[in-house]
């Protein structure tokens, strides 16, 4: 896994250009210049384990209805852009080089078990799990107590159990929303993270808004706090980090 510059991963793949949570998208961030990419899984009704962000697939697809009450084969006969189809776990490792970092984000709990062995199978070195389910990541490292976790924040108040996370999940990293600096502000944000990094995580960076990367100089601004960021716009990104050195 890269370390010694800062990690750059596709949300969702080059999702600022491609259809989110494709192959299409996963292959375009990595000729694009990305590290790796990070994607979301949850179960279907057949217990395959899909590639998409919502629980539905009425936002990302031409049809409608809960992923968790479609088999497979239907999920297959949508669309979800560019005539690209639902992608299981397995065939990304496969579409994706093997130097590529894949951060996998749990949607949901019942999901944990299969894709636990999924990783297994697939070089859990390049893997970070990660969740904003605390029982998905406590489940999580039931089955497996070697792959890196990222605890992800979307609430204050996770921040508050943090020492007792670290304590029982040996999480890599924190994973805070860059857009914390506006809803948290910049003195918060930055105690938190270098909380974090007192504690010997990593921290990665995630956007509600791609564009906050980039107000305010935040990222300037939390020089030195953070190891690695997930983004929709892989060239803007990296042409930014270029800019300030950090690539």
């Amino acid at each position: 896994m890269v370390e010694e510059k800062i990690l750059v991963l596709g949300h969702r793949g080059y999702s600022a250009k491609y259809p989110e949570n494709t192959l299409l998208a996963f292959r375009k961030a990595i000729e694009a210049g990305a590290d790796g990419i990070e994607l979301d899984v949850w179960m279907s009704r057949d217990g395959e384990i899909v590639v998409i962000h919502d629980g539905t697939v009425d936002r990302t697809s031409n049809g409608s209805g809960k992923v968790k009450e479609m088999t497979l084969e239907e999920l297959r006969e949508l669309d979800f852009g560019n005539g690209e189809r639902i992608p299981t776990l397995e065939e990304v490792f496969d579409a994706v080089p093997e130097n590529a970092v894949v951060n996998v984000e749990i949607k949901d709990v019942d999901a944990v078990k299969r894709t636990a062995e999924i990783i297994g199978n697939n070089d859990p070195s390049r893997v970070v799990v990660s969740s904003f389910l605390i029982d998905a990541l406590r489940e999580y490292r039931g089955h497996d107590r070697e792959t890196r976790l990222g605890i992800l924040i979307d609430r204050e108040e996770v921040l508050a159990q943090l020492p007792t996370l670290i304590q029982e999940l040996g999480p890599w990293s924190l994973n805070p929303p860059i857009d914390a600096m506006s809803i948290l502000g910049v003195d918060k944000t930055v105690g938190a993270l270098r909380m974090a990094k007192g504690a010997g995580l990593k921290v990665l960076l995630w956007p509600l808004n791609d564009d906050a990367y980039y107000t305010n100089d935040n990222l300037v601004r939390l020089g030195g706090l953070f190891d690695g960021v997930i983004t929709n716009d892989i060239e803007r990104m990296t042409s930014y980090l270029r800019r300030l050195g950090l690539r």
